[in-house]
């Protein structure tokens, strides 16, 4: 059985080239995607003014990454949810309310550690 997936630099391209089309969807069509870029544009530039060390920086910047990356998890849930029928299911209602939680989750974590390197960086004034 011959083996046509394309390997080396060429998946990696294609890969990528995926990924953006993934972004793009989410910013088109998610509306709570796009206020969370928006908050990011803000945030990750801010971050290099409040960050003292790299550690804190890298933190910063992770944990505004990281609830985008919950968001595109997120809709994916949703996509594949409304895919499998529009009817109401108990099911399918947990699933996408899981997914809202582990979004929630992710902005408690922006909060926690925000709050932490402003804390750090306040009390050594």
């Amino acid at each position: 059985m011959p083996n046509d997936k394309v390997t080396g630099p060429a998946r990696f391209y294609y890969a990528t080239c995926y990924s953006m089309k993934g972004i793009r969807a989410a910013f088109v069509h998610e509306p709570a995607f796009r206020y969370e870029v928006y908050a990011a544009l803000v945030l990750i530039p801010l971050s290099f003014w409040v960050a003292q060390t790299g550690v804190q920086l890298g933190l910063l910047i992770a944990s505004c990454l990281l609830v985008l990356m919950a968001e595109v998890f997120n809709s994916a849930i949703e996509a594949v949810v409304d895919r499998a029928g529009l009817e109401m299911h108990e099911l399918a209602g947990r699933a996408k309310d899981l997914g809202s939680a582990g979004v929630f989750f992710t902005l408690l974590i922006v909060m926690l550690i925000w709050g932490g390197v402003l804390w750090d960086n306040l009390a050594v004034v």
